[in-house]
């Protein structure tokens, strides 16, 4: 597929060595060889990297339904959203077009079966279960995008600044590649263990996001993955990626599960364990 996207839209710059490449994630081959131990090591790590959790065909059929979601084929959803310099004019862009400036996705398993086939997989729950020692309860998705060239980056962060829970909810994020996801085209990158350091100051910088100051990069661990692999962290991880300055896109659909007993906060509860400017510090 051509590229149509113009090579003059800007990236937003960040510090340089703000992502580090020296150590790779190692990988439990598939959901099966999830035992024991590899459960402790997800408490103890904050994470686990699943080198092949979907079947080639599965990864086509999902990746089949992002397409027909950007494609318009489903006038009903409307959860799109297109990188910075293609928004005001994204509903006369061609199909490859659209295709090569959508940043995100969401709210799309009420509008795609397949998508939502994905979210209720029945081994994937049962490994969700066994990580929160509870019913897993869906609660957000996304499908988010690197586009060839022009795919931003999403600076450091915790998930659960963005959800109203207590900070001790055992929050579970869901990365599963469509694309390869590596280090040249933005793949994840973790800080382990930092879901034990309780939540983080965030700042509306380049994003909602942890100053970029307060990142400990001599600890980050980058975790490529071949489409079919997925990446399971605790809401509290820090993890992002960086820009993606190649001629290949980047496709993930990502789900977070909170348990059936969590209980909600208030968005001004959630601000003042993770807003800056609430906790009276600066970035």
């Amino acid at each position: 597929m051509a590229n149509t996207v113009p090579d003059e839209v800007p990236i937003d710059p960040y510090p340089p060595d703000l992502y580090q490449y020296t150590h790779q994630t190692d990988y439990v081959d598939t959901f099966d060889d999830i035992g024991d131990q590899e459960i402790a090591k997800f408490h103890e790590q904050g994470y686990l990297a699943i080198r092949q959790a979907f079947t080639p065909e599965q990864i086509q059929t999902y990746s089949q339904a992002i397409w027909d979601l950007i494609d318009g084929k489903n006038p009903d959803f409307k959860g799109l959203q297109a990188e910075a310099g293609k928004r005001t004019n994204f509903d006369a862009l061609t199909t490859d077009e659209r295709r090569d400036a959508v940043r995100k996705l969401w709210q799309f398993v009420d509008h795609d079966q397949r998508l939502k086939d994905l979210s209720e997989d029945a081994t994937l729950i049962n490994v969700i279960t066994r990580l929160i020692n509870d019913t897993p309860i869906l609660f957000q998705d996304m499908g988010l995008i690197k586009p060839p060239r022009i795919g931003r980056e999403k600076p450091w962060h915790q998930d659960c600044a963005y959800f109203n829970y207590p900070i001790d909810t055992p929050i579970v994020g869901v990365w599963v590649a469509i694309d390869s996801a590596t280090i040249e085209n933005g793949c994840l990158h973790i800080i382990p263990g930092s879901h034990k350091e309780g939540p983080q100051p965030h700042f509306s910088k380049r994003d909602w996001q942890i100053c970029d100051t307060n990142v400990a990069v001599q600890r980050d661990v980058t975790v490529p993955l071949e489409p079919g692999g997925c990446l399971i962290w605790h809401g509290l991880t820090h993890h992002g990626s960086p820009s993606n300055p190649t001629d290949q896109r980047r496709r993930a659909l990502q789900y977070h599960y909170r348990p059936e007993s969590a209980v909600a906060l208030t968005k001004e509860d959630r601000m003042a364990m993770y807003g800056g400017e609430s906790l009276g510090v600066t970035c």
